[in-house]
């Protein structure tokens, strides 16, 4: 288990080097939940999403032995960027494993941060493996996506900064709504969070597809899914929960909300015209979340995380076209 004094710890790292992205509110948002809702826009952060921070405070742990040989990760697009934007700071090299079908946006996004990309066929290769072999070639050092004590409080500090900015504006959360891939930034806000204010809830939000996590806490234990139907969600697509982040998880978290692709769709559309932001699918599923309440909220002071924004611009102008007037 991490705890507090490990977030505040990472963000003593972290200060001066990530964003401290705001708490903004929207009273359409209010009006239409009939609460009051506080978001934290990582979308933001540098790199489009709250991976940097995880990566840095991994990467800034590295002895000068470790550093020369430099990093390699595996990623759909968020953490490569995050792992790459973090070796550049720090003056190592990178090499990040990444799906030919990932967003082209991150593609470009982790070339152009000085990283080598070594593209996989998420359908015929393993990319555990892939990035294994490499590691042991070079003698790298691996770095995970969510499943290390550092990534998860290095992600912390998005719910450490989120209840203290809280404080700031004299009022607590009842609520706080994450997205939940791997489950290592909701391990991070949930522990921040609880730590701070028992009293607060803490909810996980992943797409109907890649809902391990929901079938993980109703089965009493870890559950890996098949992860072959489609989803926009290419930041959530791990198919069981991590081992560490669930061991927290499963002990702060309340409960998992769904989400299909077309409330995502929606939930996109919505941040874009009343929002003025672009949020990536998987950074979008908390909004999604309460735009179609699946929680009751009236009443009640919540806070959500937009965990990203980096959406092909494609991607966007379809989910502007279904929903117009979202």
């Amino acid at each position: 288990m991490v705890t507090l004094q490990d977030i505040e710890q990472a963000a003593t790292r972290l200060d001066g080097v990530v964003v401290k992205t705001p708490l903004l509110q929207s009273a359409v948002l209010n009006e239409r939940t009939e609460s009051k809702i506080y978001l934290k826009p990582e979308n933001l952060q540098h790199i489009g999403a709250f991976k940097f921070r995880g990566a840095y405070n991994r990467l800034s742990q590295l002895d000068a032995a470790a550093r020369v040989k430099g990093v390699v990760a595996f990623s759909s697009g968020n953490h490569a960027q995050g792992v790459a934007y973090a070796a550049k700071l720090l003056e190592l090299p990178a090499t990040i494993v990444m799906p030919t079908d990932a967003p082209e946006i991150k593609l470009a996004g982790t070339r152009s941060l000085g990283a080598e990309v070594r593209l996989y066929d998420r359908h015929n290769e393993s990319r555990e493996q892939i990035a294994a072999d490499i590691a042991e070639d070079r003698g790298a050092t691996l770095v995970p996506a969510f499943d290390d004590p550092y990534i998860i409080t290095g992600q912390g500090t998005v719910g450490f900064e989120l209840m203290h900015q809280s404080a700031d504006l004299q009022t607590m959360p009842d609520v706080v709504l994450s997205p939940a891939g791997g489950g290592g930034l909701l391990a991070g806000v949930s522990t921040a969070v609880k730590a701070i204010n028992p009293q607060t809830e803490v909810y996980g939000v992943e797409p109907e597809s890649f809902d391990d996590h929901w079938q993980s806490q109703r089965a009493g234990e870890r559950v890996r899914i098949d992860g072959t139907t489609p989803t926009l969600c290419d930041a959530l697509m791990a198919t069981t929960p991590g081992e560490i982040t669930w061991s927290i998880n499963s002990q702060l978290v309340k409960e998992y909300l769904r989400v299909s692709e077309d409330e995502v769709r929606h939930a996109i559309s919505f941040a874009f015209r009343y929002l003025k932001l672009v949020v990536e699918p998987g950074g979008a599923v908390a909004l999604a979340a309460i735009l179609h309440n699946k929680i009751a909220l009236a009443g009640k002071h919540c806070c959500l995380v937009l965990s990203g924004g980096n959406i092909d611009g494609s991607l966007l102008a379809d989910c502007l076209a279904r929903y117009p007037e979202p």
